[in-house]
């Protein structure tokens, strides 16, 4: 995962790397300081002592990497898959369900492997002039965290980051209750330099466990990693040379520049669209972010949250309140239940955009992000498109990865009025688009077959994707001029719409329905 870089913008012209952005609109449709404050007054700070040597040299890691030999479990990052069965394949499987990752045999694979260079040759030519680099913080907080993976990221910033830039790294632990985390945490993180343990009394959630953090963060850059990374070599020199930075999360950004952005909404509790809130704010109030290629960090992802993220959706109607403006409606269409969920107050938030004097959610789509698609919406030609003889059947589609949303069929299952898999948009172009996903799809039916599938949509719509919606509401495919009818799948209780001879018949009839009544 390369790293990301947020800057104040630069006036002879925009520095963007548009991949970064592109998921942004999309992804969000998928998806009070005071109490921080408090709990730092009531939190409790291991400080560290230092009995590792540290090599001489102050451009040198903070630590010395202990060396791995190269046939070790996972030495290189290269992937392992162990064959259990009994006992040992039960336990396996019951820390996969209790941290949603392998602990099993991440508890097998040193804490101190060393990942393959993935960077650009080029990289290696830069130099750094370390005196005038700034320092940073490492702020990563953690919820009932596995061992392992938690320390393995510790030590991997501790063995990859020069001493001259490191401040410090802090801990915080968002309320755990998990024994390994407390008094051997505690122990194992006191015998390291620079490390520093900062425990919240109450659970506060990722956004505010990060402030706690970042409030006590001496350095001059605030980085925010995940706790469960592993550094690459060379990963901080690039950030800190171009900080302030930021990603999600994986994220630094200059501490001056954090607190005068706002920091962090606080209104947001659990992770999920505080990144994108962040983006929309950096874009639109001055800044720009972009991705480095000589910055790269590993980072796991959980098959799941290993706990509730309920508030998750509440995070992404935030963001649309506070900096979408009307193209909100764009987010609500595809989650019609997103405008029935409480998302607290948000005043203080747009008085922040008031005060920082930024710019519109139209000037972002326009200016930032042109290449993007903007769904029409136009009324009576979005939601669900049902059919009028199958009654409470619907357009679906759900492919089963949805970073590739090509290739599968078009299905009708009964209408559930949540958007989603059930949401398309009949363009101008005459398209039909699935559109809540990034890239877009659109339904295509190849020459001489009669199904519907997905195929990404093009600038200028391709004869096969071309359907009329007609006044009586039969479907018209213009390339092999036939209509859309629903029909029982063959040896199957399924439904599917397929091309048909036109007979107008009541099963070759569809409208658009917005949302359930």
């Amino acid at each position: 995962m390369s790293g990301y870089a947020v800057r104040r913008r630069c006036p002879r012209g925009l520095r963007r790397r548009r991949e970064a952005l592109l998921a942004l609109l999309a992804l969000l449709a998928m998806v009070g300081l005071g109490s921080v404050l408090r709990a730092q007054r009531g939190a409790r700070a291991a400080e560290p002592k230092t009995l590792r040597t540290r090599r001489s040299g102050r451009r040198d890691p903070v630590l010395p990497r202990p060396l791995v030999p190269e046939d070790a479990l996972g030495a290189g990052g290269e992937a392992v898959r162990l064959q259990l069965e009994g006992e040992e394949l039960r336990l396996q499987e019951e820390s996969v369900r209790l941290h949603q990752i392998n602990i099993y045999l991440s508890d097998r694979i040193s804490l101190h492997r060393r990942l393959p260079e993935r960077w650009n040759p080029l990289c290696k030519e830069k130099k750094y002039d370390y005196d005038r680099l700034p320092t940073t913080s490492v702020v990563i907080a953690f919820y009932n965290e596995a061992w392992s993976t938690l320390l393995r990221t510790v030590y991997s910033v501790l063995e990859t980051s020069p001493d001259i830039l490191l401040e410090e790294v802090i801990l915080v632990d968002d309320y755990s209750d998990r024994e390994h985390l407390k008094e051997r945490l505690a122990n194992e993180l006191s015998r390291l330099p620079k490390v520093r343990l900062i425990r919240a009394n109450k659970r506060e959630g990722l956004v505010r466990a990060r402030l706690l953090g970042a409030s006590a963060a001496k350095g001059d850059v605030l980085t925010f990693l995940d706790c469960h990374c592993e550094c690459h070599e060379g990963w901080l020199e690039p950030l800190l040379h171009r900080s302030p930075t930021m990603a999600g999360g994986l994220f630094a950004v200059s501490k001056k520049y954090f607190d005068y952005l706002g920091s962090y909404d606080t209104g947001m509790e659990v992770w999920g669209g505080e990144n994108l809130e962040f983006s929309f704010r950096i874009w639109q109030c001055g800044g720009t972010l972009e991705i480095h290629p000589c910055s790269h960090v590993g980072h796991v992802f959980p098959k799941q949250a290993p706990y509730s993220r309920k508030k998750a959706l509440a995070n992404s109607v935030r963001a649309a309140e506070v900096w979408m403006d009307e193209f909100k409606e764009i987010y609500y269409h595809r989650n019609p239940h997103a405008r029935l969920e409480p998302f607290g107050d948000v005043t203080e938030r747009r008085q922040l955009r008031a005060k920082l004097q930024c710019k519109d959610f139209k000037w972002f789509l326009e200016t930032v992000y042109p290449e993007l698609h903007v769904p029409e919406d136009r009324p009576g030609f979005f939601g669900m498109l049902q059919n009028k003889g199958l009654k409470d059947y619907c357009f679906d589609y759900n492919p089963p990865n949805e970073h590739d949303v090509t290739g599968q069929q078009v299905l009708l299952y009964l209408c559930h009025g949540m958007g989603q898999n059930q949401f398309f948009e009949y363009t101008s172009q005459n398209e039909i688009r699935y559109n809540t996903h990034q890239p877009e799809a659109c339904v295509a039916v190849q020459a001489g077959t009669n199904i519907l599938t997905m195929h990404l949509c093009e600038e200028k719509a391709p004869e096969d994707q071309k359907f009329i919606l007609q006044e009586d509401g039969s479907l018209f495919h213009i390339q092999s001029k036939k209509c859309v009818q629903a029909e029982r799948k063959s040896f199957s209780d399924s439904f599917v719409p397929l091309l048909r001879d036109c007979t107008y018949s009541e099963h070759q009839k569809w409208f658009f329905k917005e949302r359930m009544l």
